[in-house]
């Protein structure tokens, strides 16, 4: 093993250190492309931005002689200068750094390379850095030598998706390095893979309102019977097939440099159960086989005309299981996707995540591409701390291991300021691009230089957040509820404390200042929504109060503060206003409820419209002025479901004694006979229902609301009052809900 040390060591000596100042040119060739272009003005700017030496940008053809050049791309300088310089032999995205006499060569794997080398350049040389979209750091170097150089490297995965907001804004995702569907990368800053059709393409490719009349057969048999709504395709269909080989191809023939075509099921259940489904089925013991087959047909078709294009499935919720025997043919992507999974342990060894890491190997011995569909945030409320920091780095590295190619990080890009987006961005990036980095190496650099002397706080706090979801050790999915449940009082006025410090460690910095309280915000957002049940702990246990001293207004501060940073939706296809209106609204309190009346306040409490769970808000319940509402707000569920979409949680808060319960509500009806809605209590610790009403539309009062009294229970952790509709549009229009409240029994 001496004579390639060696070798490399001579290499090295031919090297030279290159001073900046004493540069000739920044060499480009005479027809580079436009991400070639992009990154010689990148590497003149931030040049001149650190060292005050502004270096021209010239042709290969007019390059200076007898001085040193950066030599930015492959060009006929680059080949006669550095001839050793092997760029043919790099894989998608890679990249060349390397010294060659006094030389430097910046290039890579087009059309995206060169601009990746000259990024990794500036930054792992230069220590320029790019926090987020429009916040970076240039360090001020008017003497910098460049050091002999010698890196040459390809990234495990071909595919790389930060999904998050600011993560796919054009220039800055082509700097960290994320080329998937939805950066917004132009042409010149190199462009970007791209899925046709994305996902869930069954329906794209094959609408029903199309072709399910005349043929009926190529849709789902449920009963016996064809269906259309919320089906899928009949993957034995031969009609089916044909016509999916027909849209396909003609989709390729107008995007031909797409690469990847997603033919994959739609976002639900509704498989085909006739009989030629089944079959496969149960040879394949998994939904993946009938599935794997009508993929792999069209793939046939498609490696015909289109030989260099793949076609992407997705192995997801019911086709996740591998097939028995079936593979997916040379030109197939299988996407994986961990929906399921627990994310507060790392994939390979949490133990709610067995089942996934038994998909995983069984795809990696049959997929000649694998992709992963990982999910990374808190769908149910992106504004809520999420406690998977420390598997995100596991995470990757495990799906590298398995084969994997491309990877799809899916965050919350539909908000801007949920839990440390901007880091999240940030270290998912590096990672994606080299996954064997030290994501706490990493997310130390970050929250230093982004946060300065509030770094060590923050750190705590996310430390602290760790320890607290182990110790609580619930399934944390990607839809882990619209609360914090796992952040108890003690946690969160540790939390508070910390950025508390954190504030005062920048407190005559403005810019860190903003930065530090926006990171707040979902920490304030636990507080606010436990505020009652937070502060009946604080006083029963003799403690002091961390929280908010004005809740009211420090609700109002976090709606203000949350819009000013283009805060985007609450929840995934959530709007921000209806939420951030119900969590200011919690706090107005108006008169007693009539049932409370005269009582003393530790006898009874209510709850309003604005303090109640409302799932499915915009879609099963909605938030409406009602002028007959004690508040002049309700809450509105459709008639046409039987979700129970408003919940009041009791438990935390009663906990201790018998409570008379009452919910005020009315009934917009359109028949006389039917059911109006029904309504109850639950006990999640117990998994039982304690009271259950139904209501008849024949006790619905004329006008007004009116009171439904669940009775005297003695209440305990884990209730919640539920209100549901009945399904049943001809008869109902509406139910609303106005309040809730207790009262305390006399022992």
């Amino acid at each position: 093993m001496l004579l390639p040390i060696l070798l490399l060591n001579c290499a090295l000596m031919q090297a030279q250190p290159l001073p900046v100042a004493q540069a000739g040119a920044i060499v480009v060739a005479d027809d580079a492309p436009a991400p070639d272009q992009t990154a010689a003005k990148e590497l003149a700017s931030y040049l001149e931005q650190s060292t005050g030496v502004k270096l021209a940008i010239v042709p290969a053809s007019r390059a200076p002689e007898g001085k040193p050049l950066l030599l930015v791309g492959d060009s006929e300088a680059r080949r006669r200068l550095a001839p050793k310089v092997d760029l043919a032999g790099l894989g998608a995205d890679g990249i060349v750094i390397e010294t060659v006499g006094p030389h430097l060569v910046l290039a890579g794997k087009a059309p995206r390379g060169t601009l990746y080398a000259v990024n990794t350049f500036l930054e792992d040389v230069v220590g320029v850095r790019w926090w987020t979209s429009s916040e970076s750091f240039v360090p001020k170097a008017p003497g910098l030598t460049i050091a002999p150089q010698k890196r040459r490297y390809t990234p495990a995965l071909r595919y790389r998706e930060v999904f998050y907001r600011d993560a796919l804004e054009g220039r800055f995702a082509a700097r960290l390095k994320s080329n998937g569907h939805f950066a917004g990368t132009s042409e010149a800053d190199g462009g970007h893979m791209s899925i046709i059709g994305w996902c869930h393409t069954a329906y794209q490719f094959l609408p029903p309102g199309t072709f399910f009349g005349p043929h009926p057969d190529w849709y789902s048999e449920h009963g016996g019977k064809r269906v259309a709504d919320g089906g899928q395709l009949c993957s034995s269909s031969a009609g089916a097939r044909a016509e999916m080989k027909k849209q396909v191809l003609a989709r390729l023939r107008e995007n031909p440099n797409a690469g990847i075509i997603s033919v994959s099921q739609n976002d639900w259940a509704g498989w085909c159960e006739c009989a030629a489904c089944r079959q496969v089925i149960e040879r394949e013991g998994s939904q993946a086989g009938p599935l794997l087959e009508f993929v792999n047909d069209v793939a046939d078709a498609v490696a015909k005309e289109f030989p260099d294009a793949l076609v992407e499935t997705l192995a997801y919720q019911a086709s996740r299981k591998p097939p028995r025997a079936i593979k997916p043919r040379p030109n197939v992507v299988v996407r994986l996707c961990s929906i399921e999974c627990d994310y507060s342990h790392p994939l390979a060894t949490g133990p709610r995540n067995a089942s996934f890491a038994a998909d995983i190997a069984g795809w990696r011995a049959i997929a000649p591409r694998l992709f992963i569909w990982n999910y990374v945030t808190n769908f149910a409320n992106y504004l809520l701390p999420h406690a998977n920091l420390t598997s995100l780095a596991p995470d990757i590295r495990y799906f590298v291991d398995n084969g994997t190619v491309g990877l799809f990080e899916q965050g919350d890009t539909g908000s801007s300021t949920g839990d440390f987006v901007r880091l999240r961005g940030w270290l998912l990036g590096h990672l994606l691009w080299d996954p064997s980095r030290d994501e706490q190496a990493l997310t130390t650099e970050f929250l230093t230089g982004y946060y300065g002397a509030a770094a060590p706080h923050l750190q705590a706090y996310l430390d602290l957040r760790e320890a607290a979801a182990a110790k609580a050790n619930l399934h944390f999915g990607c839809y882990r509820g619209n609360a914090a449940d796992w952040l108890r009082l003690p946690e969160l006025t540790a939390a508070s404390k910390l950025f508390d410090a954190a504030e005062k460690a920048v407190a005559g910095q403005p810019d860190l200042l903003a930065r530090v309280k926006r990171e707040r915000l979902p920490l304030t957002l636990v507080w606010l929504q436990g505020d009652r049940v937070l502060r009946a702990q604080a006083k029963a246990a003799g403690l002091p109060w961390a929280g908010p001293a004005d809740a009211a207004q420090a609700a109002i501060d976090w709606r203000d503060l949350s819009l000013k940073y283009n805060v985007g939706q609450f929840a995934e296809g959530q709007p921000f206003d209806p939420f951030a209106a119900a969590l200011v609204d919690r706090f107005q309190r108006g008169a007693p409820p009539k049932e409370c009346a005269g009582l003393p306040a530790d006898d009874w409490v209510d709850w309003q419209d604005g303090a109640l769970r409302l799932h499915g808000l915009g879609d099963w319940v909605t938030r409406v002025d009602d002028p007959a509402a004690s508040d002049r707000k309700a809450a509105r569920m459709r008639a046409d479901h039987n979700q129970w979409a408003i919940q009041c949680p009791i438990g935390d808060e009663l906990a201790g004694g018998k409570w008379r319960v009452c919910v005020s509500l009315r009934g917009a009806a359109k028949a006389k006979e039917g059911t109006a809605f029904t309504i109850g209590i639950y006990d999640t610790t117990g998994a039982r229902g304690v009271v259950q009403r139904t209501v008849p539309i024949t006790e619905l009062v004329a006008e007004g609301y009116q009171t439904v009294d669940l009775g005297t229970h003695y209440i305990k952790p884990g209730y919640y009052v539920w209100v549901a509709p009945s399904n049943n549009p001809t008869e109902m229009e509406a139910v609303l809900v106005d309040r809730m409240c207790a009262i305390k029994a006399k022992e």
